[in-house]
């Protein structure tokens, strides 16, 4: 394996072990954000789940610490905001959160849908926190993802987004439910919601189509 395979692998590894990560801390009532953002030392948990997921993915545990050099560096790049805050994260696309007990491909459902929050890269921070938080706390929908300040040669300009996702789009009471909440946080300029029909279809904004189910 060539250095550029190895580097693009370590990338991937880390991507899948901070999924991981979330959801084994999220299964004991933590999260990671949580435990970051309030500075908590939980070092010793972080190596017991590494060590379980090594033993799970002996290969992707082997190229993680290739690109970091050590265990330690992969935990103090996380406490520095990697996977947490979306300016800070440079090895993943998105930043993932789930509301509890909800399935990790709910958001991939057929039914599944989401409102579209646009924003300057300035202002993605702050906006996920109230999206991330307001989705851990069950207030929200089904699950969220923000884009990261890691290049994504998918996009069309610098705008970040950040996706809030409802289980079922033909459920309006719900779906606007989340609307409304949406604007209770302070998203109160029009958004347009999509349906993951179209998504899968690869149906995107252009000139005269409209891919957006709900404006509100």
């Amino acid at each position: 394996m060539d250095e550029v395979d190895t580097g693009a692998l370590g990338e991937v590894a880390y991507g899948l072990f901070e999924l991981t990560l979330n959801a084994r801390l999220s299964g004991k009532n933590n999260y990671l954000f949580r435990m970051v953002e309030a500075h908590v030392d939980f070092k010793e948990e972080f190596f017991t789940i590494f060590e379980q997921f090594s033993g799970e993915y002996p290969q992707l545990a082997a190229a993680l610490v290739e690109r970091f050099g050590t265990i330690d560096a992969i935990y103090e790049k996380i406490l520095g905001g990697e996977g947490v805050i979306p300016s800070k994260t440079t090895y993943m696309y998105w930043i993932v959160q789930d509301a509890p007990d909800i399935r990790p491909d709910a958001i991939e459902d057929e039914l599944a849908g989401k409102w579209l929050i646009f924003l300057p890269p300035e202002l993605i921070d702050d906006a996920w926190k109230l999206v991330r938080d307001a989705t851990a706390d069950r207030t929200l929908g089904i699950s969220a993802k923000v884009s990261t300040a890691k290049e994504n040669p998918d996009s069309r300009d610098s705008m970040k987004v950040i996706y809030v996702y409802t289980a079922d789009w033909r459920d309006e009471a719900d779906v606007m439910r989340v609307r409304s909440r949406l604007r209770e946080l302070g998203f109160v300029d029009r958004l347009g919601y999509k349906r993951n029909i179209e998504t899968f279809k690869g149906e995107y904004s252009q000139r005269g189509k409209k891919v957006t189910f709900y404006s509100a």
